[in-house]
């Protein structure tokens, strides 16, 4: 699904000497932002610090990916600003307002597309339209209408087209995570949160769905977070890239990515493209050697990537 591009041109002379930082923003006049915000578990001589202060300003329509050793706080900064973890100290702004103040539509994806077994593709996709407001006030009269076609119409945008009434078992994983996406973009939301969406998945089918999912955005607009091992997917998709420090996770590089859209898979085996990665690469092994040999002691709570 991915449009032909021309070879990728950087914007700088020398764009890994001297990063393009992002201009700076207060964190509370930006779509997201954190401002020195910190999570610890624990407490007393048994606190563990997962992520140390931290601030970061994400503008709308931004995509962001968030790259680092595991363990350093990546999934933690999503579970932040979908509120399903407290930070320790800092305020988290979302939509120029403090988490909690007034809710937002935001999409989740994670690594496993969690797709309920017992409903066709197309009644999973349509979920959130039955949860989220506004359109939840609709469901009953839309379902078989107006929320049926917008569902249909996104599946075919995704590759789905003639699937919308198979069920989960009956599809690859590839096919899921197509589906998956789906229903984290159906209810139109504001700030779309991807966890390795495309982690679990065979080398051909996650370069085929980086394509789906850049066209996606370019067509949306939304802005994402996506956190990922990956290092080439994140320079694929993202227009800006946060490399994260080994715990206590911190943001130590914040760097725009100078190619422009839409990229081909072909162009990530351009030099520039390569040197950016390897840059990237290069910035994660300095940090995983903080910890010696990489091995993070253990903390006292969950926290993902």
């Amino acid at each position: 699904m991915t449009k032909p591009a021309p070879r990728l041109q950087a914007v700088a002379d020398t764009p890994l000497a001297a990063p393009d930082a992002p201009a700076a923003i207060s964190p509370a006049r930006a779509f997201i932002g954190f401002d020195h915000v910190t999570v610890t578990y624990g407490r007393g001589e048994s606190a563990t610090t997962a992520l140390a202060p931290t601030t970061l300003a994400i503008e709308k329509g931004d995509f962001v990916a968030l790259v680092g050793p595991s363990g350093c706080g990546k999934s933690t900064l999503l579970k932040l600003v979908a509120e399903l973890l407290k930070p320790t100290s800092g305020n988290i702004f979302v939509a120029g307002r403090e988490v909690g103040a007034e809710p937002i539509r935001i999409g989740m994806a994670y690594q496993n597309a969690t797709l309920l077994p017992w409903l066709n593709i197309r009644d999973n996709v349509m979920l959130p339209l039955k949860i989220v407001p506004p359109f939840r006030a609709r469901y009953r009269s839309a379902r078989k209408g107006e929320f049926r076609d917008r569902v249909d119409a996104l599946l075919e945008q995704v590759g789905l087209a003639g699937f919308a009434e198979k069920y989960p078992w009956q599809l690859s994983g590839g096919m899921m995570q197509r589906a998956n996406l789906s229903r984290a973009l159906i209810h139109e939301p504001n700030l779309l949160l991807l966890d390795e969406p495309f982690g679990a998945l065979d080398q051909f089918t996650r370069e085929e769905l980086w394509g789906v999912m850049q066209d996606l955005w370019m067509a949306t607009k939304t802005t994402v977070l996506l956190v990922t091992h990956d290092l080439r997917e994140s320079a694929f998709l993202a227009n800006r890239i946060c490399v994260m420090s080994a715990r206590p996770g911190r943001i130590i590089e914040d760097r725009k990515v100078p190619f422009a859209h839409p990229r081909s898979i072909d162009q990530t085996y351009d030099a520039d493209f390569v040197g950016l990665t390897q840059h990237l690469r290069s910035l994660i092994m300095e940090a995983r050697a903080e910890t010696g040999s990489g091995i993070v002691a253990p903390q006292h709570a969950p926290e993902g990537a």
